[in-house]
């Protein structure tokens, strides 16, 4: 997750070729610079598209910037129904034609060298900064406060959303995305029952409406914090389960079988350790799933993104950890 980020210093260069972050994904041949940069670095099996889940809201005109030591920012909110009705009618391929370009030029370069796995937020997850105004310090508590208030203005704007995406991860598969990932990074905040009518319900739309246009591209849903409702979220016929640190693989993979296959789960901060312990917690992830069997998977990844602090040798030291502990459970 988040392969490139300020961990790497060739990333911070670029960044600051680009002049900002935001820059920097919206210059196609720079966000290609940077996404295979860890690819060149470290091996890696797919690369993952320099992108940022907020490009959705800025094509709406929310005015997305991000402020130093605080986040994504919009210069506009949803805060009423009125909000959401004048939302402008965006053709999300022309809007974010940088997206676009950027996917065609590093699946180009990739040459065949690995997949490129494309991705958008997830409704539930957009809606949260767009009804906030931008990153939240209290766990968009005022958007939760808002679904047991006025659910119907939330529904509404995630329904509006909902469109979005799927025309967005159209648009990354037509111009060379490999794999969609939907990311619902706040999904976990939800209480269960809010969790089907507000989030899962539209990730279900996005995975049925993506199927039906590319039947033979993977789609894999992560919901942050949402281990608990895995089975629920194969129901929605994605191909793939992200899941974080706190989910136990061995008992998923009994609760999921051949239905998806699975991605996850290290924790993220096991990179700040000694090599030691990083070898024997990635080993005990690999360990975890088991062997494979046909019909059956995983994908071996954080269970989330990267720490900017994560020293770049902890990365590689992961890799070959990984590598070794898979050739030990195919014997």
């Amino acid at each position: 997750m988040r392969q490139a980020g300020r961990y790497l210093p060739e990333y911070n260069a670029t960044r600051k070729k680009a002049g900002n972050f935001l820059a920097l994904c919206k210059n196609p041949e720079l966000a290609c610079e940077v996404t295979l940069q860890p690819i060149d670095r470290y091996g890696l099996d797919a690369a993952i598209l320099f992108s940022d889940i907020l490009t959705i809201p800025d094509a709406f005109g929310l005015g997305l910037h991000f402020v130093e030591g605080e986040g994504p920012r919009f210069h506009k909110k949803i805060e009423s129904e009125a909000d959401v009705a004048t939302l402008p009618s965006v053709q999300m391929a022309e809007a974010l034609s940088y997206v676009g370009d950027a996917v065609a030029l590093i699946r180009k370069t990739l040459n065949g060298r690995v997949p490129l796995i494309g991705f958008s937020g997830s409704p539930w997850t957009l809606a949260c900064y767009m009804l906030s105004g931008g990153s939240s310090s209290d766990d968009f508590l005022m958007v939760r406060k808002w679904i047991y208030s006025r659910p119907e203005l939330v529904l509404t704007l995630i329904d509006r959303i909902q469109g979005a995406v799927i025309d967005y991860c159209d648009m990354q598969v037509k111009a060379g995305a490999q794999t969609i990932m939907l990311f619902d990074s706040w999904g976990g905040l939800l209480a269960d029952r809010a969790f089907d009518r507000f989030s899962l319900a539209s990730l279900k739309t996005i995975v049925g409406a993506l199927k039906q246009r590319h039947p033979a591209t993977p789609v894999i849903v992560f919901v942050k914090g949402g281990g608990q409702w895995a089975e629920r979220i194969a129901s929605t016929g994605c191909d793939g389960i992200g899941l974080d640190w706190t989910t136990d693989l061995s008992a998923m993979r009994s609760k999921i079988g051949s239905r998806c296959t699975l991605q996850g789960n290290l924790d993220p901060a096991v990179l700040l350790g000694a090599p030691k312990h990083i070898e024997a917690e990635a080993t005990k992830v690999v360990d975890s799933f088991g062997r494979l069997e046909s019909g059956v998977g995983h994908v071996f990844n954080l269970g989330h993104g990267i720490s900017q602090f994560t020293p770049i040798d902890n990365v590689s030291c992961l890799v070959e950890a990984v590598a070794k502990a898979s050739r030990n459970q195919a014997r």
